[in-house]
């Protein structure tokens, strides 16, 4: 059998038209270019605003100045002013001597008896035998009822005003407060058992200083251990010529009767 013949081959054709042109591609293609842009004009800068005052409070008014002090510190006397005594005894047994009510203060506080006591040179049983030798003297009393009746007036019960208390007590919250008395040596033991001890800042008794009102140095003391100008001080006696003796120093004096005079003088310190 004749193979069939094959079929015959077709020449080779080469293509000889130019193929397109493929753009050659570089990462992302650019991005279309927009118009610039004009950056609107920034708005002016306000000025600083100044902080407002604060707002004062609803009904509140403007604040007031210091009361300036009528005084910087206050000297108050001790008998007849803070202590009084119970003299009924020593009344009972002048009755009882025949004497008259008061003769036996008049021979013990009269100046050579009252004197050296208050100015601390002799104790109690001098100063009670100093009045039984004046009694025997102007009164033609027996020495053994003189000393009775001295004794009496050594010893007398004794109270503090409670008003004058509480009002020295007021005062001490805004000045100082200091007791100038004339007094014996035993004046401490006094205040103690009057329950005075821690009413007032300082004691300026006369026998411890071997000084008297009205002898100038005293309150001039005073006022300075208090730390006070003699011109700042107040004055509370109830002798005259105590007060008379203040007031020529340049203190405000103040003659004290009665508890009203001490709340007077006081007023404007509380004010």
């Amino acid at each position: 059998m004749t193979d069939a013949p094959l079929t015959p081959e077709l020449p080779s054709v080469t293509d000889t038209s130019p193929a397109p042109e493929v753009p050659s591609v570089t990462g992302t293609p650019p991005a279309t270019e927009l118009p610039p842009v004009t950056e609107a004009p920034l708005t002016p800068a306000r000025p600083p605003v100044a902080d407002a005052p604060p707002r004062p409070l609803r009904g509140a008014g403007p604040v007031p100045a210091a009361r300036p002090r009528p005084f910087d510190a206050v000297l108050t006397d001790l008998d007849g002013v803070i202590r009084f005594y119970d003299m009924s005894r020593l009344t009972a047994l002048e009755r009882a001597a025949g004497l008259p009510e008061g003769a036996t203060a008049e021979i013990a506080f009269a100046p050579e008896t009252d004197l050296p006591l208050m100015l601390g040179r002799i104790g109690k049983e001098e100063w009670v035998a100093a009045i039984a030798s004046g009694l025997a003297e102007h009164r033609r009393l027996d020495p053994a009822r003189g000393r009775e009746l001295g004794l009496a007036l050594a010893e007398s019960g004794f109270r503090a005003d409670g008003t004058v208390v509480e009002l020295l007590g007021r005062a001490r919250a805004h000045v100082p407060v200091s007791i100038v008395t004339n007094a014996t040596p035993w004046l401490d033991d006094d205040l103690a058992r009057l329950g005075l001890t821690g009413l007032v800042d300082d004691v300026v008794g006369s026998a411890a200083l071997g000084l008297v009102k009205p002898d100038r140095r005293i309150y001039e003391l005073a006022a300075e251990r208090v730390g006070a100008a003699v011109s700042r001080c107040l004055f509370v006696d109830d002798r005259q010529e105590n007060v008379d003796a203040a007031v020529a120093l340049g203190m405000t004096g103040v003659l004290y009767r009665r508890p009203d005079d001490l709340r007077a003088a006081l007023a404007p310190l509380f004010a």
